[in-house]
């Protein structure tokens, strides 16, 4: 009797991939940002921003369950919108979105390594570091998913140990009048956090990239997206009320891009900032392990659907050349762009995307079998996420929304060249994908 392939991602495999690029960057970075903007009212902003992810997660995984494939968002697009140029731009659009965003985790470990190692921010020495964490991790994705499991629940379970370690020690430091609602910001002002909130839960979408490798998607996909967020939720709420509750609001504006390091000094003093800022390059390189597994399989699928050169598809190892080329333009990225710039137009135009995709599951539904209340939530909730995003980056850099207007145009150019170049068809692959199941299952009960 033959048996049954192993799959690499369960449950609690799925769900750790899901909080390591959830628990990255945004946490240590963005509950500063977050906090200048919202004030000791943050914790509010990061619920909003998480019931957002968990109506949006809720769309994705039922597309997830419905096309299972290791392209996710791309495949989902191909899906709802069909094989054309319209749904091929915003596939070219979210590939290059999502390396801006890892580039940008790349630079902020950088930046922490050379603290700790250098003793100072400098520009060299973070290039070096955040380029070498890329190749790193670029040699495990290669060495195949089930070693990206296995290294994601290690460092996901050193991450969150420091990470609650810090939040349950210095909430008996807590001063509650740092916490107190008289002192808190406008109400208007919670809400123009939101969308910064949002980003530090945009990783979730990383979990739906594991379908095809997935034991039952059916009945786990849904289970370890609500797990995931819902646990990473309960985190930032939780940090929140740590941090605020120790630091001052003009301490924590000016300690802005550390701001757990800095939370952690009363009650543990430089040993505790120190260990901070470890959890903080931990957390950076496990959201760079989950992403770069994500992007690998999101130009897999690409080039399987036409709108990449085949080159990318090829096999090296136990991944793809997808893999290689993305890490070499990661490395560009990280050297030659600005990307405290690109990065935040990179993160709504991400956010576009997701609206674009629960539009587009609307037409798939009775396929899909999802709730429309529900996927119709998640467009009106991340529609909403857009405008306050717009609004609050606006302030920041003007003319943002030509910006942007500029990324899908970019992209729509390069889907046409590519189109051109390659000569390739874009197909649909799931439906393959459920043909080939539903032969190996026959093929076992021949056997049996």
């Amino acid at each position: 009797m033959t048996k049954p392939e192993t799959k690499a991602f369960g449950l609690w495999s799925a769900v750790f991939l899901g909080i390591g690029s959830m628990v990255g960057a945004g946490i240590f970075v963005l509950l500063g940002e977050a906090g200048a903007i919202a004030g000791n009212l943050v914790w509010v902003s990061f619920i909003f921003g998480g019931i957002i992810a968990l109506l949006s997660g809720y769309s994705l995984a039922k597309l997830a369950t419905a096309y299972p494939s290791r392209g996710g968002i791309v495949e989902y697009l191909v899906q709802c919108y069909g094989e054309g140029v319209f749904s091929g731009s915003l596939s070219v659009l979210f590939y290059l979105s999502a390396m801006v965003a890892i580039a940008m985790v790349a630079k902020t470990f950088g930046t922490y390594a050379s603290m700790m190692v250098v003793g100072e921010n400098s520009m060299v020495s973070a290039n070096i570091f955040a380029v070498g964490i890329l190749l790193v991790f670029m040699l495990i994705n290669l060495a195949g998913s089930s070693l990206i499991a296995r290294s994601e629940n290690l460092i996901v379970i050193i991450k969150l140990s420091l990470i609650i370690l810090f939040t349950v020690v210095v909430f008996f430091y807590i001063d509650p009048s740092l916490l107190s609602f008289k002192d808190a910001p406008p109400v208007m002002n919670v809400f123009s956090s939101i969308a910064l909130t949002f980003f530090a839960y945009e990783g979730f979408r990383v979990i739906t990239n594991t379908a095809e490798d997935m034991d039952n998607p059916g009945a786990t996909m849904l289970k370890a997206m609500f797990i995931a967020i819902a646990f990473v939720m309960i985190l930032y709420v939780a940090v929140t009320f740590a941090v605020f509750g120790n630091l001052s609001l003009p301490e924590i504006i000016k300690a802005q891009d550390y701001a757990l390091a800095e939370a952690a000094k009363p009650a543990f003093g430089q040993v505790g900032f120190t260990l901070m800022a470890v959890a903080a390059l931990i957390s950076t390189a496990s959201s760079i392990n989950a992403n770069l597994y994500a992007v690998t399989n999101v130009t897999y699928q690409m080039a399987k659907n036409g709108e990449l050169p085949e080159i990318y598809e090829r096999n090296v190892w136990h991944s793809s050349e997808g893999l290689i080329i993305s890490t070499a333009i990661l490395i560009v990225f990280v050297l030659f762009f600005n990307l405290n710039e690109i990065a935040a137009i990179g993160s709504i135009s991400i956010l576009f995307i997701h609206a674009l995709v629960h539009i587009g599951h609307l037409l798939n539904i009775k396929e899909t079998k999802a709730s429309k209340v529900l996927v119709i939530f998640a467009i009106v909730t991340i529609i909403v996420a857009i405008i306050l995003a717009l609004n609050y980056t606006g302030r920041h850099i003007p003319g943002v929304g030509y910006f942007i207007a500029g990324g899908f145009a970019l992209a729509f150019m390069l889907e046409i060249i590519l189109r051109v170049s390659t000569k390739r068809v874009i197909k649909k692959q799931s439906g393959k994908h459920f043909l080939d199941r539903i032969e190996d299952s026959l093929k076992e009960i021949r056997v049996k």
